[in-house]
């Protein structure tokens, strides 16, 4: 009988440490998801971003770039008067005159492109998520879907039992969800070391030996931003189930729409290319995705 009121009060105390966990992740993490994953012209207003990008040609990060510009200049006066010498053909002068008044233009109004690129995939994911809204009568976002969750799979104290299948329901979710956390806030990271790095993306476009750098760039930051479209898409699918029934099936379908939240990153790499946030993977590049 003393065994069996050890085992009772041993389950109870995991339950409750468990219980507890879930509701503090629940209330402090989740809460953010939606400001990361869905990312607007906000990540470019920080003082930060603006001082390290530079506001003009002449600070910051486009100082550097244009001075960049002007060894490229040099490195083309060189080399054309070495051809000269050894009869190679070489790009025509006013062909690189051309390039580098066009890509130099581009350069220095770097940040007011970034701005209509967010802006316009923003916009795209933001229309999706609105039609889903009308259609449910709900807000489809992941506070609202955590909220859903806890309300099918529920997480009080007097009901909660980890070892019951809805306890492992819970906890794979709540687990996942927090992966979810770590993977998008990598997203956010890199999508700020490119947003820094786009007027050096464009510099590489002067010289054909270096615009593979700009191919590589272009489908990275394209496949980041893009993300959150494929993921308002998922949120969408994910609210068709019926989180009013507790049912084995509703329960495993939750887990279903969680683990390709998980996978929405690897499924935008293969399709577009780019580097995956993936926290169980090594950051890698996709295979074949540098090419010159």
């Amino acid at each position: 009988m003393e065994s069996m009121n050890l085992t009772d009060v041993i389950i109870k105390t995991i339950n409750s440490i468990f219980q507890t966990l879930f509701s503090s992740i629940d209330n402090s993490i989740y809460s953010f998801l939606d400001d990361i994953v869905f990312i607007n012209t906000d990540i470019l207003n920080e003082s930060f971003i603006q001082k390290i990008f530079g506001t003009s040609s002449g600070n910051g990060l486009l100082l550097i770039v244009n001075s960049l510009l002007v060894g490229f200049l040099i490195y083309y006066g060189i080399k054309l008067l070495y051809s000269h010498y050894i009869g190679i053909q070489i790009e025509r002068p006013y062909q690189f005159v051309f390039k580098v008044i066009i890509f130099g233009i581009c350069i220095n109004s770097s940040f007011f492109i970034l701005e209509q690129l967010i802006n316009i995939n923003s916009f795209i994911s933001s229309a999706i998520r609105e039609l889903g809204e009308n259609i449910f009568n709900c807000n489809i976002s992941f506070s609202e879907l955590v909220n859903k969750l806890n309300d099918s799979i529920s997480t009080e104290n007097s009901t909660f039992n980890i070892f019951s299948f809805d306890g492992i329901i819970k906890t794979f979710a709540s687990i996942s969800l927090l992966n979810l956390v770590f993977s998008y806030s990598l997203r956010y990271i890199m999508l700020k070391v490119f947003i820094l790095i786009t007027p050096f993306a464009i510099l590489t476009l002067i010289n054909n030996s270096t615009s593979w750098f700009f191919k590589m760039y272009l489908r990275t930051i394209i496949s980041l931003l893009l993300l959150q479209s494929l993921v308002s898409i998922i949120l969408i699918v994910i609210f068709t189930f019926n989180f009013d029934t507790t049912d084995v099936f509703s329960q495993l379908m939750y887990i279903g729409g969680i683990y390709a939240l998980i996978r929405a990153n690897s499924y935008m790499k293969e399709l577009i290319g780019g580097i995956s946030t993936d926290i169980s993977n090594n950051f890698s590049f996709s295979k074949g995705l540098i090419t010159k």
